[in-house]
């Protein structure tokens, strides 16, 4: 599923942040079956990397995770390569942020998409109208999305362009006489 929308349509990407980490494949193997604070942080940078590089121009997109055992987190949002990453506030779950989010963005009509394999999560924000996509879903559409932009950015034989090539062929065989009869 890609961002490409109605011309003018707002499009909103959720993404559960320490679900898809969890659970997308692309991510565990960033962070490798010990889960170290620095694969962990490498896996979160990638995931947020991602984020930025899919949704691009099509989507407006926010990363959440899950803050609520901190309680000094504040659910406040900064933005990262136009993405919102936002730690859930001290007592509430990142999920319910996610199904407010998404509640709130079908509300105003906006196609949202939620990706998580939160089961609760995604029969949530079904009951509201919302798309879902797993975290290996989402693994698989990232690698997609570099992989034909990767096909995209390939050299590609150029076409050798002639003034020739855009002469009306009537002209072209006038002048080739004028040049044959100079010799």
């Amino acid at each position: 599923m890609t961002g490409n929308g109605t011309a003018g349509r707002q499009q909103l990407l959720l993404v559960d942040g320490y679900n898809v980490l969890r659970s997308g494949s692309r991510y565990r193997q960033i962070a490798g079956p010990d889960y170290t604070d620095d694969t962990f942080n490498t896996a979160r940078e990638a995931l947020i990397n991602d984020v930025v590089n899919y949704a691009g121009r099509d989507w407006h997109a926010i990363v959440v995770f899950d803050g609520g055992r901190n309680e000094f987190s504040t659910g406040e949002a900064e933005s990262v390569g136009g993405v919102r990453i936002m730690f859930s506030p001290a007592g509430q779950s990142a999920d319910k942020v996610i199904e407010k989010l998404a509640h709130d963005a079908r509300e105003r009509q906006v196609e949202t998409l939620v990706v998580t394999s939160d089961a609760t999560i995604q029969d949530t924000v079904f009951g509201f109208g919302v798309d879902r996509m797993s975290a290996n879903g989402f693994s698989r559409e990232v690698a997609m999305h570099y992989e034909e932009a990767r096909l995209d950015d390939t050299p590609k034989v150029a076409e050798k362009n002639t003034v020739a090539a855009r002469i009306d062929p009537a002209v072209l065989a006038k002048l080739k006489a004028l040049r044959d009869d100079v010799r």
